[in-house]
């Protein structure tokens, strides 16, 4: 309990396609700052087709987090400030590698604001080790076959692998 005798529930929203060990350093990270953690898992994404099922994501996530004994996880379909609200959330936590993250969140933020005003946004900065590391990233570093073990738990990186399209990265 806060010294308010609040309880304090934090989401950590996003894609996870696929988590990497950055997402896992700012959830850890905000576990330590929140009564509970709720990693919040979007079931679909209007700027992009997820190369993960929802299902999967969540799977990686929640085995990713398992030894964090506040945080929970679980997909969503809907508006974020709507899921907060749902969950008594009171906190957004977003994790920022980069000027450009800032940019972005800055504006979701506002709009989340606007719907949500009693839901806060909190950023934390990227790990040095990891301020480099986007899902995007490492799913092309992946698809070209290069090692992405240093930036993902080991059973992502089996499961990129796995999802290796056939041809990418050979010489004709």
């Amino acid at each position: 309990m806060t010294r308010d005798n609040r309880f304090r529930i934090a989401i950590c929203p996003g894609t996870y396609d696929p988590v990497t060990n950055g997402h896992v350093d700012v959830i850890a990270r905000a576990a330590t700052l929140f009564d509970e953690v709720v990693v919040c898992v979007t079931a679909g994404s209007v700027k992009k087709q997820p190369l993960f099922t929802a299902e999967e994501r969540i799977d990686f996530v929640r085995r990713s987090v398992a030894h964090l004994a506040n945080v929970r996880v679980e997909g969503f379909n809907s508006l974020v400030t709507e899921h907060a609200r749902s969950l008594g959330a009171s906190v957004m936590v977003k994790g920022l590698r980069a000027i450009s993250d800032f940019d972005y969140e800055f504006q979701m933020a506002q709009l989340n604001r606007h719907l949500a005003a009693e839901i806060e946004t909190v950023y934390l900065p990227a790990s040095p080790e990891y301020s480099f590391v986007s899902s995007s990233g490492v799913r092309e570093v992946a698809a070209w076959g290069g090692s992405v073990d240093d930036w993902v738990p080991a059973f992502v990186a089996e499961a990129l692998r796995a999802r290796r399209p056939r041809g990418v990265g050979s010489v004709p």
